[in-house]
This record gives structure tokens, sequence and C-alpha cells, in this order.
């Protein structure tokens, strides 16, 4: 039973310890790159073609490995067409940026199940090469180019295992090869990066399914929209401050004002009255301006986010920006591409206070027949102050005094939502808070409003920018109070004043994997500074790689001295560039290349010049096979001057004399160069 048991594991051993026939790994190692091509796009596709893409790729890598035959036409044209089909059942067209890059990611699967000859193994490399662009329509974040370039040198080392007629080289030593060809394309990379002309948004018209949705503030607030936005930690914009950045408590990003009340949610207000339209908001700014850069993430909305409060609206490049009537920063257009812009900012200021009170009529509006115990609470308040100020004090203090929390998950509302919050239920996320607040102080007849936005941020210590992440989006109040103007109010604070204080993650814990791995356990722990390492490249990468817009190649070019080109002098300049680039990147392959030997360039002139008489020498004939078949071809006055160079060069190659010393090598040289000439 043993020597059984010893005589199979032997075979088995044997087997798997038997190198691959060539064919084999060179197909094998194809469809390595073509998994590493297709692998970014399982992120977007349906899951029924990721998952057909598998079989079939399974299915190529079975036939390979045990040296079956490609499946017959009859059986892939049926299997193609439902494929088709059914990329048109999904996407309802076959057209468009989503459907074209299904249908390409499974043809390349389904060529690899019909390589009969090299056209089709070209097809397949293009075809993947085509696909890592498309890849770029989704995602042009750091993490896709390296895995990008992983396939790149993959899909290379492929294609050049297959043009190999003789003995291979290893396959460390062809991947070796392979970076080095595409480390001596990055010199002409960099050049055309910066100097290719370049213009505001993509070089294409994209479809329209080109902009998929994304995660953001919206232009409306109802109870739990900014809550399930909390749970994101996708990053909303990032800051470099140029002055002092202002403590974590005073880290208001102001969006969008809202004023009109339905009962349920709040919408920016629309103003009926013309006069209101026409008049003037006044913000008198005091104390030191802080500057800053924002840098905007694609969100699909307009808002434009600064510190509070900026006295101008930034100039973005390719877009028109405005303030709006309450302050808001406002683009021409939706932000549908990474942007980044500079802002100037004043945190202590005084907005509209030598307004009347007529004027803010509109900031006192309630719908009818809506929560009347908040009503009765606002007129019971009123009888306890009279002076607006108090009013607000102690609308604040029946926040701190009374068993209110602080929760993500908070408990639906009815019809009178903000009565159930003030008076039973008591937990809300900060839109509760604000809305309650807003709705109680126009109903004291104190002109109010919702602001939405992000509060707080962290801070990298490594590239000193400073994150906003979605988790921090926030919403708060402005009460006008007369000869004071706008006030920030935050009723959250009152409630939880560790999430001004700190940020969401410190007002309410969350336990989740990352928690337990340590990755959110303090700026000390290893996974805080992994993470901080992480974004600070990514920040970099955005900055300098996704970031890089017309006005910042002008920047550069006119650091170097070269002030308004037109497209034609950019284009020269590339050019020029670009061929610099290309000789320094061959000067080392000129230098590193070996030299010939001098007897062997001489041995293959002679053999050209019999070669010019009809007798070629063919592949594998010595000098002295050689020297016999010339004899029967060449003139008689030629045969021996031929025997004679032979002779010397097969001495001076093949036989035992020295030619070691520098004189000796150029005495038999100097004959050898001599019995050619006499060849002639």
């Amino acid at each position: 039973m043993s020597r059984f048991k010893s005589a199979a594991i032997a075979a088995i051993s044997g087997r798997f310890s038997t190198p691959l026939a060539r064919d084999k790994a060179d197909t094998l190692l194809l469809m390595l790159a073509c998994v590493l091509v297709l692998l970014p796009h399982t992120a977007h596709q349906p899951l029924w073609i990721s998952v057909a893409c598998g079989a079939i790729l399974c299915w190529r890598g079975w036939i390979t490995w045990r040296g079956k035959r490609m499946p017959p036409r009859w059986l892939l044209l049926p299997v193609a067409l439902a494929a088709m089909v059914g990329v048109n059942v999904t996407f309802k067209t076959l057209l468009g940026r989503d459907a074209g890059v299904a249908m390409l990611v499974l043809l390349l699967t389904f060529k690899l199940l019909e390589m009969h000859a090299k056209r089709d193994l070209f097809v397949v490399i293009f075809l993947s090469f085509f696909l890592m662009l498309a890849s770029f329509f989704y995602s042009q974040t750091m993490l896709s180019a390296l895995l990008t370039v992983v396939a790149v040198i993959t899909m290379l080392t492929a294609q050049l295992s297959f043009q190999y007629t003789g003995r291979m080289p290893p396959l460390r030593r062809r991947l070796r090869l392979t970076a080095v060809i595409v480390g001596l394309a990055v010199p002409l990379t960099l050049v055309l990066f910066l100097l290719f002309p370049r213009i505001q948004g993509p070089l294409w018209g994209l479809p329209g399914d080109a902009h998929a949705g994304r995660s953001g503030l919206s232009d409306s607030m109802s109870p739990g929209n900014i809550s399930q936005l909390a749970l994101s930690e996708e990053i909303a914009f990032r800051v470099k401050f140029i002055d002092p950045a202002p403590p974590k408590s005073r880290l208001y990003w102001r969006g969008a004002v809202l004023g009109n009340y339905d009962g349920r949610s709040w919408t920016p207000m629309h103003f009926q009255s013309a006069g209101h339209q026409g008049s003037v908001v006044v913000l008198r700014p005091y104390g030191k301006p802080i500057r800053h850069q924002v840098t905007l993430e694609p969100n699909g909305q307009r808002w434009l986010f600064a510190l509070e409060l900026p006295r101008q609206a930034p100039n973005v490049d390719g877009m028109l920006s405005r303030i709006g009537a309450d302050r808001e920063l406002l683009g021409s257009e939706a932000i549908e591409q990474r942007i980044r812009y500079d802002a100037v900012s004043y945190p202590s200021y005084t907005l509209d206070a030598d307004a009347s009170p007529d004027e803010q009529q509109n900031w006192l509006s309630l719908p009818a027949d809506y929560n009347p115990r908040t009503l009765a609470f606002a007129a019971k308040l009123h009888r306890q102050a009279s002076d607006q100020r108090q009013l607000v004090n102690l609308v604040l203090q029946y926040f701190r005094r009374e068993s209110f929390r602080y929760t993500l998950e908070p408990p639906p509302l009815g019809k009178h939502a903000v009565d159930e919050f003030l008076f039973s239920t008591r937990a809300g996320f900060c839109e509760h808070y604000a809305s309650s607040f807003v709705v109680l102080m126009r109903a004291l007849g104190i002109p109010a409003r919702v602001v939405t936005g992000y509060q707080g941020g962290e801070m990298n210590p490594i590239d000193g920018y400073m994150t906003i992440r979605q988790s921090d989006a926030h919403a708060w109040a402005e009460v006008w109070l007369p000869q004071r103007g706008w006030l920030r109010v935050d009723p959250t604070a009152a409630v939880a004043p560790e999430r001004v204080e700190l940020n969401l993650r410190g007002a309410i814990p969350r336990h989740t994997l990352a928690t337990l791995l340590g990755l959110h356990a303090g700026q000390d722990s290893w996974g805080a500074g992994l993470g901080l390492n992480w974004d600070a490249m990514t920040n970099s990468w955005n900055q300098w790689v996704l970031n890089y817009n017309p006005q910042r190649q002008r920047n550069l070019l006119r650091s170097l001295g070269f002030d308004d080109l037109d497209w034609q002098s950019l284009t020269a300049l590339m050019f020029g560039l670009g061929t610099i680039a290309i000789a320094l990147a061959a000067l080392p392959l000129l230098l590193n290349r070996p030299r010939r030997d001098p007897f062997d360039a001489i041995y293959s002139a002679f053999c050209q010049q019999m070669a010019r008489r009809g007798t070629a020498r063919a592949i594998h004939e010595g000098p002295r096979a050689y020297a016999a078949r010339l004899k029967t071809s060449l003139p008689a006055d030629k045969v021996a001057a031929a025997e004679r160079f032979l002779m010397l060069y097969e001495h001076i190659r093949f036989g035992s004399g020295s030619t070691a010393h520098v004189k000796e090598r150029s005495a038999a040289l100097a004959r050898l160069k001599s019995h050619l000439a006499d060849c002639r």
C-alpha cells in the first residue's frame, strides 16, 4: 500500500514539476494579461457579464492546460449573439459608453476562444490596450494607473514571448526586458503629458451616460438625507490653507441656503417680490482674511464650497462663478470634473446688519396646519423673554437641558415632524436640530433659515492638506437680529459639542472592521499613519496629474520663459523636446551596444563581396567549406586570393596562433585587409 502511495505521489509531483510546453506557457501568460486588463472593468460591469467572462476564461484555460481543440464556430456564434442580446437588454441600447465597453469586454474573451493564427494574437493585444484606455472612463485614481502599468508590462511580455523563434529566455528576463522597454518610453510620455496642447474638458464628446451619479449635498433637505450622506467616507473636497487655519469649531464650509419649508422638506427660497430681488445684501468683513485653495471633487451640483464667509466669488478655470443673494457660491454649471480655485474668507463679519425687519419677512413663513405643539411652545417662550437674543438662548438651553440625543439612526417622523422630534423622540441628526430650531425661530417672529454645507475637516500633516469628507456634511441655522444681521447658530453644538470640536467620528463612534483593526484609533496608530500617507499620495496624484489643466500648463510654460505660446509654437516645442527625450532614452542603448569584432566585420565584408559575385555563404558554412565551394564559381585569378583570405581568417579565429597583443592583432588585421583587397 505504501509503495502504491509513493508511486502515486511521485507521478503527481512529476506531472506538475514538468515544465509546460512553450505554446501553453505563452497562452497562459496572455490569459493572465487579459485578466489584468478585465479586472478594473468588473467594478462597473453588470454581474452577469463578469460571470460570463470568468467562465469563458476558465474554459479557455482548461483547453490550454489539457491540450484540447478549440470550440467550433457553430457553437461560438450563438453564444456570442446571446451575449449581444444580453447587452442590449441590460443597457437598452448597443451604443454609448457603458454598452460599448461591455461589448468590447465580451469580445475580448470570445476572441481568446478562436485564436488560430498570429493575426488573432494581435487582435487580442489591440483589444486589450483599447480596454485599458476605456477603464479610465470610470476611474482615474493612482491605483488604477498602477494596475494599468502592470497590465501593460504583462501584455507586452506575452506579445514578446510569441515573437521568439529560437530558445526563449526565462520569464524573469522577459519581464525585465519589457520593463526596460516601458521605461524607455517614460521621457517621451512626460514631454507629451506636459506639453500636449490642452483644452478645457475631454478631447471628445462623451455620450449622455458618461456622468455617473455622484454623492454629495443636494439643493433640498429633509429628515434623513444628511445622516445617510454622513455614512460615506468619500472625499468632498480638499483645502490647502495659505494663511493659518482657524480652529475646528470655526470650520464651517457654506453651501446651499434653504428657506422654503413645506412641513417636510427645506428648499431654496423663491422670492416673489421684485423689491427683494433687487436689494443688496451688505457684507462687512473685519479681522484678518484667510486665504485657502479648494480642490473640489465632482458632485453633480453647482455649489462651490469655501470657508464661511467669502467676500467675492472665486475665479474658476473654464467656468463662471457668482455669489448668490444669500452668500452662496455657485458655478455656472454642474461640477462634473475635479476643479480647483482660490478663495478668500473672513470668519468675522456682519451680514445685512442695516436691513429693516420688513425686508426679512420672507424668512418668517411657515406652512399652515403643521406642528401645533411647536407653535404653542413658541408662544410660551415668547412670554418669558421679549429680547430676540434671549429667545435664541432659551431655545438653545432647551436643547441642552432636555434629553436630546445625537444619532445617525433617528426614529421615523410623521406629518408633524418638528412636534414629534421636540417633544417625543428627541433623537436626530444635524438636519433635525437645524430644521426644528429654524421652525421655532420663525414661530417666535425671528427671521431664520437653514444652511447646509460641511463642518470640520481632517488635516493631513504629511502634505498639509485638509480633507473634508461626505461624513462631514452638516446643517446649521442662521437667524437675523436687528443691528446684528445674520448670525450663525448651530443647535447641534448645544446637544453634541464634540461634533463641532472633533468630528462625526468623535461624536458617534462607529464599530466597524476598520476600527477593530486600528485604522481609526487615533493619529498615532499604524493604521492612521498608513491612511494619511496613502491620502497624501492620492492628493498629490490629483493635484499634479489629474488637475493638470490648461491654466497650469500655461503657468508651467511661463515659469520656463515661454509666454503666450499659440498652439503651433507649443506643438513645435513639444516635437523638439520629444526628439531630445527620445535621443536621451536611446543614448544608453547606443553606448552599451556591443562592439563588433573587427575580424568578423572584414569577414562579413568578404561574404557580401562574394554574394555579389553570385556565391552567397550559407548560414551553416564555415570558412573551409565556403572556400571549397568558391573554387567552382570564382574566376581562376580570384580563387587563390579567396583561399588566402579564408585560410588566414580561419587561422586567426579558430587556430592556435596568438593575436592577444595589440601589435599582433593590428598586423593580422592589416594582412586580412590586404587579402580582401586582392579579392576585388
